[in-house]
């Protein structure tokens, strides 16, 4: 399976220092046009460095990716993004590694299940001998307006 680049390309700096910089924002493993479709969503939302305080935004689909013209307060700049397939990588990522495996406990083989022992209840003991729908707390106890 194909891995895919997800470029895009930009203005960076501020007057004579600009330079046009170039950013991998992530791969896709998949087909091209798996890898186009992500670029474009990566694309549409994307907030390129310049300028600061867009007044429009407009996106355009080229053979080899998309075309993003934002038109800021003074001047208009672009973005252009492409897929390009992965062929080469120095330093891949590593595999994610895989999370432990619980150990499982040998189980008993056994015929016959006995239900589990419930601990008896303890006995109620003896109604109160206060109980004749008095209440514990007096309504009147914490009324500020009995003084």
């Amino acid at each position: 399976m194909a891995r895919w680049g997800l470029i895009v390309e930009q203005n960076m700096g501020y007057g004579k220092g600009q330079i046009w910089s170039v950013e991998v924002l992530g791969h896709v493993d998949g087909t091209r046009q798996e890898a186009l479709d992500v670029l474009r969503a990566r694309a549409e939302r994307f907030e390129p460095h310049h300028p600061a305080n867009p007044e429009r935004r407009e996106l355009y689909q080229e053979a080899e990716g998309f075309l993003l013209v934002v038109k800021g307060f003074w001047r208009t700049f672009h973005c252009r993004f492409r897929v390009a397939e992965q062929l080469y990588d120095s330093h891949p990522p590593e595999p994610p590694p895989e999370p432990p495996q619980p150990a499982r406990k040998p189980r008993r083989r056994t015929t016959e299940r006995k239900p589990p022992r419930r601990a008896p209840e303890p006995d109620p003991g003896p109604p109160p001998v206060w109980d004749a729908d008095v209440p514990q707390v007096p309504s009147w106890l914490g009324r500020d307006d009995l003084s």
